[in-house]
C-alpha cells in the first residue's frame, strides 16, 4: 500500500508538532520548580570586565564555578537559574575567588544570603559591595579590612611545585621585625590564609592572628613570624587530605605538605630572619585544615616541633587514626587538639580516639594536649577566641633539650648556608688531625640521598636535588658522630 505524498507530508508535520507540544509541556514542568537569580545592580566602581558568579551550598562554595557565573541580559541585569530542588540555599556573589566576595553596605563582612526553595521563584537582588574594591578604611588590601600594618601579601602568585598551581602567600612579621636584626623568630605555616587576617578576605569571619600577636608582643611575648597560605577554593579539600574520600575527593594532601616542606618554608628561611630549625616551625589549621596539620606534623616530624589541630575533620578518613603507628614516633612534637562539643555528635568521641591511637603508638601523652569547649562551634569566632591559649601551651618550655640530643648537636660548619647547588663541609672548630670517615645526607623527607666517603673538609653538590632543609651527618672511623643542617634554596 502506498502512501499519498501531500498526505505524508502533513503526518510528518503534524508528528513534528505533537512533539514539539510535548516537549515544551516536559519542558514547562521541568522548569516548574527551577529557582531564578536576578542580580539588578552591583556597585559603580565594579569592573566592567568582571564575571560575577554565585557560590554556595549547592557548589561545594566554589567562588568561580563556570557554571554558576551569572550572564548578561537585554536589560542590564545579570541571571542564573538553578535546577529544581527543595530546602534552603545558602549563597553569596563573588567576582571568582573569596578575596573578591561581596559585602555589605559599609564593605566589611556581610554574612551567607539564604534562600528556601519554592515553586519556580525568581530572586531579584543588589551587590551592594566588594569587600576588596570598597573605598572605607582598613588595611589589608581592601575596603573594609582589618589586617593590622605588620600584615602583607607575600606574593598572589608563589608557584606550587608538587600541585602545579600559583596560590596567594600572607605575612605576619612582629612589631619589632625591622629593628631588631639580630633576632629569629619561630614561623607559623597556617591554612585558610584568607581566614587569618583580614575581614575582607574571610570566608566567616577572621581569626585576628595579627591583632592577637601584635597584643601578646607589647604584653612581653617574643614574636613570632605568620606565613599564611590561601585555600585553593575549589581544591581546598584534594589539597587538605592525603586520602581519597569516594565523596568529597582529597588525595593531595602530601604534595600540599611537601610544597611547605620544600619550597615554601625553604624560601622563608632564606628571606626572613626566621628560627629554621625544627624547633622554629610550626604547622597550624582548622577544620579540613586541621586534618592536614596533624597529618602533617605526623609524617615530617623531622621538620614540624609544633601542631596546632582546630576542630579537626576526623571524620574524612579513618587512616588518620592509623597514622601514627605507621609513621612511628621519631622527634618530640606539641600537638594542642581543640574542638568544641557542639560541632558534631562524634567529635569529643574522634578527638579522645585520636589521642589514644597516638599514645599507643609511642608519642608522649604530656606533648598531645587535647581540650574540649562545651560551647565551642565549627566557626572562625571559636577559633579565633581560642588561638591565644593554644598559641601561649604550644610555646611551652623550649624542647631544645629534648630536640636535639647530645648526638644531634650542630658540629659541623657548612658554607655557603643556604646553599644553592654547591657548598663544602668541614668542622666547625680547628682540628689538628683529620678523620676519614662517611657523610650521610638526607633530604627534607627524611630519605638519604647521599652517601659520600672520605676526610672532612669534603665538598658537596646539591645542584640536581630539590631545594629544602637538608641533615647532614658525618660518622669518622673511630665511632664520633657529627652533625649539621643546610638549607638548599636552588
Amino acid at each position: 500500500m502506498f502512501m499519498n505524498r501531500s498526505w505524508g507530508l502533513w503526518l510528518d508535520q503534524r508528528t513534528k508538532a505533537f512533539g514539539l507540544l510535548v516537549g515544551l509541556l516536559l519542558w514547562g514542568y521541568n522548569a516548574l520548580g527551577q529557582l531564578h537569580f536576578v542580580l539588578d545592580s552591583v556597585p559603580a566602581y565594579t569592573p566592567a570586565s568582571a564575571t560575577i558568579y554565585l557560590a554556595g551550598s549547592f557548589n561545594n562554595w566554589n567562588p568561580s564555578s563556570a557554571a554558576h557565573a551569572l550572564t548578561w541580559r537585554p536589560d542590564s541585569t545579570r541571571a542564573l537559574t538553578l535546577p529544581a530542588g527543595s530546602g534552603t540555599l545558602a549563597f553569596k556573589f563573588t567576582r571568582g575567588s573569596w578575596a573578591s566576595v561581596e559585602g555589605n553596605a559599609s564593605g566589611s563582612f556581610r554574612p551567607n544570603r539564604t534562600y528556601t526553595y519554592g515553586n519556580g521563584d525568581t530572586v531579584r537582588l543588589k551587590v551592594l559591595s566588594w569587600e576588596d574594591l570598597h573605598s572605607g578604611s582598613g588595611g589589608g588590601g581592601g575596603g573594609g579590612g582589618t589586617a593590622n600594618a605588620q600584615v602583607q601579601i607575600l606574593t598572589d602568585t608563589f608557584w606550587m611545585p608538587t600541585l602545579g598551581r600559583y596560590r596567594r602567600i600572607w605575612l605576619y612579621l612582629p612589631p619589632d621585625y625591622q629593628t631588631a636584626l639580630n633576632k629569629r623568630y619561630p614561623v607559623l605555616y597556617m591554612h585558610d590564609g584568607q581566614n587569618l587576617f583580614n575581614s575582607a578576605t574571610s570566608f566567616a569571619g577572621e581569626w585576628e592572628v595579627d591583632e592577637c600577636l601584635s597584643r601578646l608582643f607589647t604584653g612581653g611575648d617574643y614574636g613570632a613570624i605568620v606565613v599564611g597560605i590561601d585555600n585553593g577554593g575549589s581544591q581546598r579539600i584534594n589539597e587538605y587530605s592525603p586520602w581519597v574520600h569516594p565523596q568529597y575527593g582529597g588525595g593531595q594532601g602530601d604534595a600540599y605538605a611537601q610544597f611547605i616542606v620544600q619550597y615554601l618554608k625553604p624560601y622563608i628561611d632564606a628571606h626572613y630572619r626566621s628560627d629554621s630549625t625544627r624547633n622554629g616551625t610550626w604547622i597550624w589549621g582548622s577544620s579540613m585544615g586541621g586534618f592536614l596539620s596533624q597529618y602533617a606534623a605526623v609524617r615530617y616530624q623531622e621538620v614540624f616541633s609544633r601542631a596546632g589541630v582546630f576542630s579537626p575533620s576526623l571524620w574524612f578518613d579513618n587512616r588518620i587514626m592509623q597514622q601514627p603507628s605507621l609513621e612511628g614516633y621519631r622527634w618530640p612534637v606539641r600537638f594542642y587538639v581543640m574542638a568544641g562539643a557542639l560541632e558534631s555528635s562524634s567529635m569529643v568521641a574522634q578527638v579522645q580516639q585520636l589521642k589514644d591511637a597516638m599514645v599507643q603508638a609511642g608519642f608522649p601523652a604530656g606533648l598531645v594536649q587535647t581540650v574540649i569547649r562545651s560551647d565551642g562551634q565549627h566557626a572562625e569566632w571559636f577559633w579565633r577566641r581560642e588561638f591565644e591559649q593554644a598559641y601561649r601551651w604550644l610555646q611551652g618550655q623550649s624542647m631544645a633539650s629534648v630536640e636535639e640530643p647530645k648526638t644531634e648537636s650542630i658540629q659541623l660548619r657548612i658554607y655557603p648556608n643556604p646553599v644553592q647547588g654547591r657548598c663544602r663541609i668541614e668542622w666547625s672548630s680547628f682540628r689538628e688531625t683529620p678523620q676519614a670517615g662517611h657523610l650521610k645526607v638526607r633530604d627534607p623527607l627524611g630519605r638519604t640521598v647521599l652517601f659520600l666517603t672520605g676526610s672532612l673538609p669534603l665538598d658537596l653538590n646539591l645542584t640536581a636535588y630539590p631545594r629544602g632543609l637538608y641533615t647532614l651527618e658525618f660518622i669518622t672511623s673511630e665511632g664520633g658522630t657529627y652533625r649539621g643542617r643546610l638549607l638548599h634554596v636552588d
